[in-house]
């Protein structure tokens, strides 16, 4: 009676954890399907403005003008175009601008501000899909709103390409890596290039994140940076701020180690760890750091007006 009386209850069990097992995958699959429909939408918290974002309402001290230029498929992309009002123009850098996946360039006015302060023209666009630019944000999209951009900087506005400095920050870092490396190979190499708060590659950034998913096979926008910056021949600075949760420093450093030791004319890679800060609070937290490492870099990478 006793072995009778367990076949059932076995049974039920066994039956209980198929149904189980079933239901997890279900769930799990659930939320794969999720992220790939969702993903873009996670990737790209775009912050829209109804209204034109005028460069006069938000100079607070810089002299700053409003940018238009278009795309190669049609998308017109706003941003402004800031000048030191006094300090030396011969050989005056442009920095080309690239922020991160939120807000938009309103947040990045001190970042403006800082590197106006240190004598250089700033030129920042916002991508599509992001304040009053039309457009759907995709990494294919944002390597055509770069070449954009620095075709506006190069030919608009006449700055030779070995005055033109591209400044990527977090998912930026993924944009500027992609427009350096492009430019070196042509034999048009920019002046340098300064990395903040980046990854290795958006796979390995989401992949810190979120483990548990097959990310490597899901990710749609990959900006694998770490297999570009090899091409990258212009001087390098990165900086990174050692407590940041979202994009941890080893990422950052990984990308660094796979660059090339000194560019092609010579100057050695540098990698500046930001004591203490995160990845949202830079200049909150190491204002003085990051000024002083983007000074010496741009002095050693200036060059004279042509």
């Amino acid at each position: 009676m006793r072995n009778a009386s367990r076949g059932p209850t076995q049974k039920t069990w066994r039956r209980s954890l198929v149904r189980l097992l079933v239901i997890a995958v279900c769930c799990y699959a659930a939320i794969v399907i999720m992220f790939v429909a969702l993903q873009r939408s996670l990737m790209y918290p775009a912050m829209i403005s109804a209204e034109p974002l005028a460069a006069a309402n938000y100079r607070f001290g810089v002299d700053l003008a409003d940018a238009a230029t278009t795309t190669s498929d049609g998308v017109t992309l706003h941003g402004w175009y800031a000048r030191p009002t006094d300090g030396d123009v011969v050989g005056r850098p442009l920095v080309l601008f690239f922020h991160g996946n939120g807000g938009n360039r309103v947040h990045r006015i001190d970042d403006v501000d800082l590197l106006v302060g240190l004598n250089a023209e700033v030129l920042i666009f916002d991508y599509r899909g992001y304040a009053e630019n039309a457009g759907t944000p995709s990494e294919a999209g944002l390597t055509l709103d770069a070449r954009a951009a620095w075709d506006y900087a190069t030919q608009e506005l006449g700055i030779p390409a070995n005055r033109v400095l591209l400044f990527g920050e977090s998912l930026g870092g993924g944009v500027a890596v992609a427009l350096a490396a492009e430019k070196c190979v042509a034999g048009t190499p920019p002046a340098g290039l300064v990395l903040r708060s980046t990854f290795s590659s958006m796979t390995d950034a989401a992949s810190h994140h979120y483990p548990w998913l097959p990310i490597r096979l899901a990710l749609l926008d990959r900006y694998d940076s770490i297999s570009r910056i090899g091409s990258v021949t212009c001087p390098l600075l990165m900086m990174h701020g050692d407590a940041d949760p979202v994009v941890p420093d080893v990422l950052g450093k990984r990308l660094f180690d796979a660059a090339p030791k000194e560019s092609g004319s010579g100057v050695a890679k540098r990698f500046v760890a930001l004591q203490g800060a995160g990845h949202n609070d830079v200049l909150d937290m190491s204002r003085g750091a990051m000024r002083a490492a983007i000074e010496n870099f741009l002095r050693d990478v200036r060059s004279p007006r042509e």
